[in-house]
């Protein structure tokens, strides 16, 4: 890319992103339900839930998302660490999409073992430094399936050593890791740097990311993921994955 394409390019992309990174951003997006609570481990636990089924139609997501609050009475961090076997019970029914009460009760019980025995979500993902995150991610997958599950569960945690863009963990990592300077995502984990975020490649980033001339690859796999991620780092090396924000907007707005 010639340097007037990309400095014109990083100016239309910079605009977007100050147009839709803004606190308005929240109330239509899955990001609402961490943003109910004020405690570290309520906000990371909330997050990673609403991250988890975060496909399909936000309205439906939300909803969902917030039904899954309700059953553990609004004190998810509470409820993980000191709920008993028959207490996962209260999710028989839930159902989002092609996750199920099998798959919500696991979520529990995983996430109970992550907090009771190990370093809860922040340590699963960040507690080594020095690694990349393809490989934070595949770690917190093993660790995270490390006690007895069905395997129909695995498909809802992505895991980029087999292929995947893991859109919905590279998501969650980015609101729990960039700075919250736009009132939107949280920065409450420091072990991990915005620099070493991957985009969440969904059909709105993929596509504008292609009409941009961004993204050359055709399928949205982790190879898509690490070309886009590459990309935008020409434009801001230390926060690449703020332009989220534009790529994403661009696409719903249908302007990209």
């Amino acid at each position: 890319m010639r340097k007037e394409d990309q400095d014109r390019l990083k100016e239309q992309l910079d605009e977007a992103y100050a147009r839709f990174a803004k606190p308005d951003f929240i109330p239509n997006d899955p990001i609402l339900i961490p943003h109910r609570y004020s405690k570290k481990e309520d906000i990371e636990i909330a997050g990673f839930l609403a991250a988890t089924i975060a496909w399909g139609q936000r309205k439906t997501i939300i909803n969902n998302a917030h039904r899954m609050m309700e059953l553990m009475d609004h004190a998810p961090h509470d409820f993980i660490i000191n709920h008993q076997p028959e207490d996962r019970l209260r999710l028989k029914g839930f159902v989002h999409r092609t996750f199920n009460e099998v798959d919500a009760m696991y979520f529990m019980e995983a996430l109970q073992h992550l907090y009771v025995n190990k370093h809860g979500l922040e340590g699963a993902f960040v507690l080594k430094k020095g690694i990349d995150s393809k490989t934070r991610i595949s770690n917190f997958h093993e660790q995270f399936f490390s006690i007895e599950h069905m395997p129909r569960t695995k498909k809802h945690v992505s895991n980029p050593a087999k292929g995947s863009s893991a859109k919905r963990l590279n998501m969650f990592l980015r609101w729990m890791v960039r700075p919250n300077a736009e009132g939107i995502d949280f920065g409450i984990w420091k072990y991990m740097k915005p620099a070493e975020l991957m985009v969440p490649l969904d059909v709105h980033t993929s596509t504008v990311g292609r009409q941009l001339e961004l993204l050359n690859r055709k399928q949205d796999d982790w190879k898509a993921v690490e070309e886009l991620t590459s990309a935008l780092r020409l434009f801001d090396a230390d926060d690449p994955v703020k332009y989220d924000f534009a790529l994403f907007g661009l696409g719903v707005s249908r302007e990209g």
